[in-house]
C-alpha cells in the first residue's frame, strides 16, 4: 500500500471526479449492510430492493424531465456512451451510416466513433472557434440524408464551455437524426430537460456530481421518436434487455440521492462556484507574466477555469506544485501523451496547448483553498519564468 499522506493537498480537480457527499454515503450504507438482496429475485427482500431501485429510477428521470422507463443504469458514462452509439449503429446502420460530432468530445465518444469508422461509418467533425464555441452553421450544413445521429456534449470537459443543446436538438429533429448528448459534466450542475432540448439519448455518471464511482446511466427516448438500440451486453436480459447484469443497487441509490441533493442545492452550489471563480481570477491578476483563459467566459460551467501561462509548459509548472491537485486536461487522457485535442480543435498550436492547466472546484472547496492555491500557482509561475528549462531537463511529457 502507498503510505503517502495527501491530507494537506488542495483538491481542485472536480471535473475529473468529485468527493462523495457524506449524505450520499449514508443513503447507500443500508443497501450494503441490510438491504443487500438481488432486485431480480422473487422473494420478499428482493422485491423490497427492487421497489427501491424503481423509486431511484423515477427520481433520476424526474431531474431530466424524462420518462423513467427509458433509463438504463450503467457503470458510468463510458459504458453509456458505448451503448448509445454502438447500439444505435448496430440497430439502425443498414441505411444510415453517417454520424456528426466534434474533435473536442470526450474520449469515451471519440474512441467509439473511431471504432465505428473502422466498420464503414463516416464521421463528420464540426469545427470550433478559438473560444470553444461550435460552428453552428457548419453543423447545420453537415446533415445528410443518411445521417444517423449527432453526438455532441452539453459542456466541454476541459474548458467548461457550454454548447447550445436546444439548437443542436432542433437541427437534429429537423433532419430526422437522433441527438445523443454526453452530459457527464453538466448533470447535476445545470438544468437539463430532455424534452425541451430534443435529446434522444442522454449519458451521465454519478462521480461528477458527488455520487459514487462506477454508477451512471443512459436515458433512451421511447416515443416521438422511439429510439431502438442493440444491446452490447448479454446475459439475463436485465433492464428490459438493454443492459444485462446484476444491478449495482448501492450505486443506483447513491446516484439518485446525489442528483436529488444537486437539484435542491443547485442555486447554492452555482453561487458558491461562481464566487470562487471570480475570487480565483482576482487572486491571479498579478501573476508574473500574466495568464490566458482557454475558452469563452460565457456561457460556461461556473466551476471551471482552464488557464495558459505563456512560456511555461504545464508539466513543468505542475512539477513545482506537489500539494495542488489540478490537471493538464481531461483525466481520461492522462495516459495518452500529446497536446490537448480540445485546444488544438480551437486553433491553438501544440506549444500553446501544452501550457494548459485545468482548475475545477465545487461544493466542498473553500475560499481559503482558492487563496492558497493561487499563491502556490504564482510562486511556481515566477520560478519557472526565472529558471527557463535547461537542455539537461527532461522534455515535456505531453
Amino acid at each position: 500500500m502507498n503510505d503517502i499522506d495527501y491530507s494537506s493537498s488542495i483538491y481542485l480537480d472536480y471535473q475529473a471526479t468529485t468527493p462523495m457527499d457524506e449524505r450520499v454515503i449514508e443513503a447507500m450504507l443500508p443497501y450494503m449492510r441490510i438491504h443487500f438482496a438481488n432486485p431480480a429475485g422473487g422473494h420478499g427482500p428482493s422485491r423490497w430492493v427492487n421497489s427501491a431501485v424503481t423509486a431511484a429510477r423515477d427520481a433520476v428521470a424526474a431531474v431530466f424531465n424524462a420518462d423513467p422507463l427509458g433509463l438504463i443504469f450503467t457503470s458510468g458514462a463510458t459504458e453509456a456512451n458505448n451503448l448509445a452509439l454502438k447500439g444505435l449503429a448496430d440497430h439502425h446502420g443498414d441505411g444510415k451510416r453517417h454520424i456528426i460530432s466534434s474533435r473536442a468530445e470526450h474520449s469515451a465518444v471519440m474512441d467509439v466513433l473511431a471504432h465505428l469508422a473502422t466498420r464503414g461509418y463516416e464521421i463528420s467533425y464540426v469545427p470550433h472557434d478559438e473560444r470553444g464555441h461550435l460552428d453552428m452553421t457548419a453543423l447545420a450544413e453537415a446533415f445528410r440524408a443518411d445521417t444517423l445521429a449527432v453526438s455532441l456534449m452539453a459542456a466541454n470537459n476541459e474548458i467548461g464551455v457550454l454548447h447550445d443543446i436546444h439548437a443542436i436538438g432542433a437541427l437534429a429533429k429537423q433532419h430526422g437524426a437522433f441527438f445523443h448528448c454526453d452530459a457527464a459534466q453538466t448533470a447535476g450542475k445545470i438544468a437539463l430537460d430532455v424534452e425541451a432540448a430534443g435529446i434522444d439519448l442522454l449519458t451521465f455518471t454519478a462521480h461528477k456530481f458527488y455520487g459514487p464511482r462506477g454508477s451512471g446511466g443512459l436515458w433512451v427516448r421511447r416515443k416521438n421518436p422511439r429510439v431502438r438500440l442493440t444491446a452490447q451486453m448479454h446475459g439475463g436480459g436485465h433492464q428490459r434487455g438493454f443492459r444485462s447484469g446484476t444491478l449495482n443497487v448501492p450505486g443506483i441509490i447513491g446516484t439518485a440521492t446525489a442528483l436529488q441533493l444537486c437539484l435542491t442545492e443547485r442555486a447554492q452550489d452555482q453561487r458558491h462556484a461562481a464566487e470562487l471563480g471570480t475570487f480565483l481570477r482576482e487572486q491571479l491578476t498579478d501573476v508574473h507574466g500574466g495568464y490566458c483563459i482557454n475558452g469563452a467566459l460565457k456561457p460556461r460551467l461556473a466551476h471551471n477555469l482552464n488557464l495558459r501561462f505563456p512560456g511555461i509548459e504545464a508539466d513543468r509548472l505542475l512539477g513545482r506544485l506537489p500539494r495542488l491537485a489540478v490537471s493538464q486536461g481531461a483525466a481520461c487522457s492522462s495516459q495518452t501523451p500529446g497536446p490537448s485535442r480540445v485546444l488544438l480543435a480551437m486553433g491553438q498550436t501544440p506549444a500553446q496547448a501544452r501550457q494548459a492547466v485545468r482548475i475545477s472546484w465545487g461544493r466542498f472547496t473553500t475560499r481559503d483553498d482558492i487563496e492558497l492555491a493561487a499563491a502556490m500557482l504564482k510562486q511556481a509561475v515566477a520560478w519557472c519564468l526565472e529558471n527557463p528549462r535547461s537542455v539537461a531537463e527532461a522534455e515535456c511529457s505531453l
